[in-house]
């Protein structure tokens, strides 16, 4: 339930940040934990959301810089929110892949130079007109890369000496 609270908030926070006055940063930050969720629960518009969530990047960025720094954002918290759902295990993904597919971002128009018509109506052009549908190339493999990714990690951490010495500490000290 309460990861459930987490997600639509993050949905309102997505779809309503131009309104709010959220920061670029902040706005990146929630759709990458909204993206990050949708692909760890397998939602079925979670492509059509990758390549709206990356238009409205690029499009509201109003400099490479911030941009670049954007992207950063959407990553580490579309990875945080991903490795969130793997480790409760996927928890009340049906629910959630549903509630994302209804998101309100799916009625978002992108036109071929980058421009975004918002549900709400807003305009968003972007500061250089760009090919749209280079944007976001579908991934079939991309939960499972995640995974392995996380797999990956979560080994190299374990077999490093330092790790190995500070949970034998924290064993001893815990009385096991």
């Amino acid at each position: 339930m309460k990861k459930n609270v987490l997600f639509m908030l993050l949905t309102l926070l997505a779809g309503t940040a131009h309104a709010e006055g959220v920061s670029y940063i902040e706005e990146m930050q929630s759709l990458g934990a909204v993206s990050g969720q949708g692909l760890a629960c397998e939602a079925k518009k979670y492509d059509t959301f990758e390549l709206l969530a990356r238009a409205i990047m690029i499009s509201k960025a109003s400099s490479n810089a911030e941009q670049e720094k954007g992207m950063q954002a959407y990553n580490e918290y579309k990875a945080n929110a991903f490795i969130s759902k793997m480790k409760d295990g996927f928890a009340d993904c049906k629910n959630i892949a549903n509630a994302f597919d209804k998101q309100g971002i799916f009625k978002a128009t992108l036109y071929g130079n980058g421009t975004i018509k918002m549900p709400d109506g807003t305009i968003i052009k972007p500061r250089h007109a760009y090919d749209a549908t280079l944007v976001y190339k579908k991934e079939p493999n991309a939960r499972k890369k995640y995974i392995d990714m996380y797999q990956k990690q979560t080994k190299k951490i374990h077999s490093d000496p330092a790790y190995q010495k500070a949970l034998r500490e924290r064993q001893m000290q815990d009385g096991f």
